[in-house]
């Protein structure tokens, strides 16, 4: 318990400078966020516990091609989502969910049908990972574990809103990003078990000698010539499209961040986010293979790696307690900033599509701001019982992975459809939606009984080809039926609609009156890191049309398109596919390049959403800075005043 006591308040007290004091700073940080520090939120929402364990655990059955799957078919959803950021900025600028979009474009029933079930299996998964790992390495109870997180995690969130969750993320990927380090220099250079390239080349060898992975290029670990990773890397891209696609979290990050930057902090956040997955479970999960019956190395069954343990085996192995104490912290961390990505998430949803929608349409700000508050907490308590549930009924984090393209992978073409395409056929999505939902489970269900001798059952309806039938059906049909549907009769609809979606208009009176109250009090806290000098409604509305004038905005969405298919070609084909075509057995030198290159990926990754992040607004900590050093040295107070010259005066 006390490795958690450090942690959470540096996060909460970064985040509380800036006082959400209405709906639109909660939900979306006033819209004004800059590219870095969104990137690092990306690439924090993004890293779950299954990015850390699920990673680990192929890496454990596949070999290296494990790590690669993973992080690529992982990372493309995030450069593609730029695309749907670029167009959300474009067609719908001032919506607060994307939901809103769905409403105002196709209507009650669509809204209905796309509300909510992706933050449920998202949710369930963070916290059955982060409860089975925190058990295994303290022996924390797991009831306890499962409420741990959401419930002290909805503290910081209500108290900060959307800006504390990007603030604490950006906390959360700094200390995950330094641990990843100590993790791989251990291992691949200082451990006395394993210390060195060639080292961890031999065991891996031995291994593969001592129990051959099926389906692999000679039972290696060390080739990228794996059936069962393909299969996986397939289950693995149309499950997290699934997931960016139809999770608020990723939207509301798009809805927060400034109109001309989006592309670029997408862009930015999935290519860092790529270096996390591919070199922890480069280094943890390979060690768990390397270290396997050595004293200090636990026994891993089946049931074990499915919960993602071993990556926990390994850290205990390599450091003893400091090891287990490393990951736990970078397990909670990454589990917080996912939960908190949740939580802010679902609050907007409930919020703005259930009660501002169906049940107070005419809500105040006010109503509106204590009702998001709620929604965190409410959430909160559903997340820890959502996981306790399927912690009771034999689910666990490797299962649900696997399953989530199966009942999600059919909205999402309809949903991006929605976005970005005018001639979208409106009951042509929302039916394949539906019937692309029912022949995944038709298709994963009969695969399980035909490969299984009739019998379903956790176990048997976990395996790659049943799965991997469930996903492609999923996928398959929603994108079939609606494409064709939209093909045959075309909508025409007029973006101008959900353009208008929360247009200043409705809203400009309070937004004037909480700036004026703001220049006249000056209340701002300088120790909001985002903090500038605050002008005018009409200057902030000039900038805004700027920003959303729809040439540039074009422009954006041209350039996201180009590089996001680049890279999406580049990580799903033109690199794995002749690498698994030729077989090749990878010796020292190989499995050095292979790891060398991960590293100087994630030194890279580091610079972008670390550094750059404090170099982007270093006008505004220097302000705050020179502003602590006048409070320790100079009589008066530090705080920053706003310049007051005659043209000004109040």
């Amino acid at each position: 318990m006390s490795t958690h006591e450090p942690v959470l308040p540096q996060g909460a007290g970064y985040g509380v400078g800036f006082s959400p004091k209405n709906s639109e700073e909660f939900n979306s940080a006033s819209r004004s966020v800059k590219p870095g520090l969104i990137a690092s939120g990306i690439v924090s929402a993004w890293t779950w516990a299954a990015t850390l364990l699920q990673s680990s655990a192929v890496a454990y059955e596949y070999g290296i091609s494990g790590p690669w799957w993973y992080g690529a078919g992982a990372t493309v959803q995030i450069l593609l989502f730029a695309q749907l950021a670029a167009k959300l900025k474009l067609n719908a600028p001032h919506a607060h969910t994307w939901l809103e979009i769905v409403s105002a474009r196709w209507g009650k029933t669509a809204h209905l049908v796309f509300m909510l079930a992706t933050n449920i299996i998202v949710s369930s998964m963070l916290i059955l990972g982060g409860s089975a790992t925190v058990s295994s390495l303290t022996g924390m109870n797991t009831l306890a574990a499962c409420f741990l997180i959401p419930v002290g995690v909805a503290i910081y969130v209500v108290v900060g809103g959307m800006r504390a969750t990007l603030l604490c993320d950006y906390t959360h990927t700094s200390v995950l990003f330094a641990i990843i380090f100590v993790f791989v220099y251990t291992a691949y250079a200082t451990s006395p078990k394993i210390g060195s390239f060639s080292a961890m080349h031999e065991l891996l060898t031995k291994a593969a000698v001592a129990a051959p992975v099926a389906g692999n290029a000679h039972g290696s670990y060390l080739t990228m010539r794996s059936k069962n990773g393909l299969i996986f890397g397939v289950i693995n891209v149309i499950g997290n499209f699934a997931t960016v696609f139809q999770d608020q979290a990723y939207w509301q990050r798009a809805i927060a961040s400034r109109p001309a930057t989006c592309v670029k902090a997408y862009l930015l956040g999935g290519l860092a986010w790529f270096a996390i997955p591919f070199m922890f479970s480069t280094t943890l999960g390979l060690s768990a293979v390397a270290l396997r019956g050595q004293p200090g190395m636990m026994v891993l069954t089946p049931e074990d790696v499915s919960a993602g343990l071993p990556a926990s085996a390994a850290a205990s192995a390599l450091l003893g307690q400091s090891g287990a104490a490393a990951l736990l912290i970078v397990l909670f961390l990454a589990v917080t900033s996912a939960t908190s990505a949740e939580l802010i998430a679902v609050s907007a949803i409930l919020t703005y599509d259930v009660y501002k929608k169906y049940i107070n349409p005419q809500a105040t700000e006010a109503q509106i701001l204590r009702v998001s508050h709620a929604m965190v907490v409410l959430f909160a308590i559903v997340m820890g019982l959502l996981g306790l549930i399927f912690y009771y009924i034999g689910i666990s984090m490797g299962w649900l992975y696997d399953f989530m393209g199966v009942v999600l992978g059919s909205a999402v073409v309809p949903i991006a459809l929605c976005v970005t395409w005018r001639r979208a056929n409106k009951w042509g999505c929302i039916g394949g939606a539906c019937l692309g939902f029912c022949c995944g489970l038709i298709a994963w269900l009969v695969t399980t009984a035909t490969l299984n001798s009739k019998m379903i059952n956790v176990t048997t309806s976990g395996g790659n080809y049943e799965m991997l039938a469930g996903n492609l059906a999923s996928i398959g049909v929603g994108a079939i039926v609606s494409v064709v549907s939209s093909l045959i009769w075309p909508d025409d609809f007029n973006f101008d609609i959900t353009r208008a979606i929360n247009t200043p208009s409705q809203t400009d009176t309070t937004e004037k009156e909480r700036s004026s109250e703001d220049l006249d009090e000056k209340k701002r806290d300088p120790s909001d890191v985002s903090a500038e000098p605050i002008v005018s409604s009409e200057a902030a509305a000039a900038e805004e049309e700027r920003e959303l004038d729809p040439v540039a905005l074009g422009k954006a969405y041209r350039l996201a398109a180009r590089s996001s298919v680049a890279l999406t070609l580049i990580m799903l084909i033109i690199i794995p596919l002749p690498l698994f075509f030729a077989q090749t057995i990878y010796g020292v030198r190989g499995l050095t390049a292979w790891v060398v290159i991960g590293m100087i990926w994630a030194f890279c990754s580091a610079i972008s959403v670390v550094l750059y992040p404090l170099f982007e607004s270093r006008a505004a900590l220097s302000l705050i800075l020179r502003g602590m050093v006048k409070d320790i040295f100079s009589r008066g107070s530090g705080r920053f005043s706003h310049p007051t010259p005659n043209t000004h005066d109040a």
